[in-house]
Order: C-alpha cells, then structure tokens, then sequence
C-alpha cells in the first residue's frame, strides 16, 4: 500500500500536467475531461483562485496545487526514513504544525484581513501537502500497530 501512495503522489500531479497542456495544445482527450471532472469532486477550481498555463486555469485551485506537488517529496522522504518509528501522536502534531501556513493564509482570507495571491496560497500549502503524504505513507508502510 504504501508503495501505491508513492506512485500515485507522483503520478497525479504529472496527470494534471499532462492535462493542462493537453488543453492548452487544443488536444484535449478522455484524459482531461476526466482529471477536470476528478478534481471538480475535491477543489472549487475557481479560475481566479487557479494557476493558468496560457489561457487555461489548472484543474485544481492553488492551494489545492501546492498540495499536491509537495506531496511526492514527503512521500519519498517517508520511504527514506523509514526505519524511524513514530508514534501516532506525533504524526498528529507534525500534521497540525505543516498545516499553520495553510490555516493563518485561509483565517485572514475569511476574515477579509488579507487577500493572499495565489503564489501565496501554494506556498502555504506546500508543509501541509508534504507531511500528508508522509505520515500516509508511513501509516501504509508500518505494519506495526502504532502506539
């Protein structure tokens, strides 16, 4: 299983890619239409919340980017130290730490203290979309019950 999350926080972001520039090429397949339509079910894909290639928007806004192209690095990272055994209180902890960016970016967007670009939103997002990974990645691979 945690074999499968590596591949796949590897393989999606490069879908997405793909899918972008399919639309961009005006070659848009199968393949765009369903990665469109995948990502609709978990981002608001917004355009003005969304990165662009061209004229087109991403398929997921820029929070939701930054999620998922730093997942890749925390999943190879959580296959790397994989000897270190954590308990599941402090994947809980690490969790919450990686994702204050995220949270201090969105609370002041909510509260109307600030309008984060979208660069900003990615960046904030990076910490929480690496660590996810991780911890799932090490939760899969650990056959060990955590303490």
């Amino acid at each position: 299983m945690a074999r499968a999350l590596v591949i796949a926080s590897i393989v999606w972001p490069v879908v997405m890619a793909a899918s972008v520039w399919q639309r961009v090429d005006r070659s848009a397949g199968i393949l765009t239409a369903v990665v469109y339509a995948a990502s609709s079910a978990i981002c608001h894909q917004k355009p003005e919340r969304s990165f662009h290639t061209g004229e087109m928007s991403w398929p997921v806004c820029a929070r939701c980017s930054g999620l998922y192209l730093s997942a890749p690095i925390g999943a190879l990272a959580a296959v790397v130290m994989r000897r270190r055994r954590h308990t599941a209180p402090r994947y809980v902890m690490w969790l919450a730490l990686a994702s204050v960016p995220t949270f201090v970016t969105l609370g002041l967007e909510l509260a109307g203290l600030a309008a984060p670009s979208n660069l900003t939103r990615a960046i904030a997002a990076l910490p929480a979309g690496g660590m996810i990974a991780f911890v799932l990645v090490r939760l899969a691979g650990d056959r060990r019950t955590i303490e």
